[in-house]
């Protein structure tokens, strides 16, 4: 009966357009992830507390293993391509938020406009504003359909204390994998650790495989 009262509250993607991508996690039979417990908030979490940020000094840049190194205004950014992506949400400290709707500019996009990976590239470093915070993923993960830098959530735009003005969403990962005020992306041919990871958390983060801690 819990769990069954859980799924009830959640939202279905069922009506949303043709336009908005679907992660495959929401047609899961069970979207609840091993371990996890839904919540309708949405809790803040981060490192160090939210960044100071100016729009007008702002620049998100992609590099490393790209064809074509290239960097963005905030004028810029918002002039890109846009999808909405509905997917759930689930946190490392066991909470899951269920039905989020996300628009911003996807993953593949922003490979798309730095020319590509190089054959080399396997692995992503993503950088946030938030006094030198890192994390890593799979380029795989990375560029997985429903995977984007928002900027909307839910259809306001993304708060300061939630990652605004822009974040990585990568909902087939943990959420921390979802790297708040993002600054910079790095493609690399090795894997490193970003600053949870070099504190404990696990290298990759899958959620289906409580992939919390350790390598």
């Amino acid at each position: 009966m819990g769990r069954a009262r859980k799924e009830k509250a959640a939202p279905l993607p069922e009506g949303l357009g043709p336009d908005v991508i679907v992660s495959p996690d929401v047609r899961r039979p069970d979207r609840v992830p091993p371990g996890q417990s839904v919540t309708e908030k949405w809790p803040v979490l981060d490192a160090s507390g939210p960044p100071p940020i100016d729009t007008d000094r702002w620049r998100l840049r992609i590099g490393g293993l790209v064809a074509q190194p290239r960097e963005w205004t905030w004028q810029e950014f918002l002039e890109l391509p846009r999808v909405k992506v509905y997917a759930d949400f689930h946190c490392v400290t066991r909470w899951s938020r269920l039905g989020n709707l996300w628009e911003g500019v996807s993953t593949r996009e922003l490979l798309r406009q730095a020319g590509g990976a190089l054959p080399e590239a396997r692995f992503v470093m993503a950088y946030g504003y938030d006094f030198g915070w890192t994390t890593n993923l799979p380029l795989e993960d990375f560029l997985a359909e429903d995977a984007l830098v928002a900027l909307f959530h839910d259809g306001e735009p993304l708060s300061l204390e939630h990652g605004g003005p822009a974040r990585l969403v990568v909902p087939r990962l943990y959420a921390w994998k979802s790297a708040k005020w993002l600054a910079g992306i790095e493609l690399m041919a090795q894997d490193r650790p970003g600053f949870w990871e070099r504190n404990g958390y696990h290298m990759h983060g899958d959620p289906w495989k409580e992939e919390r801690f350790g390598w």
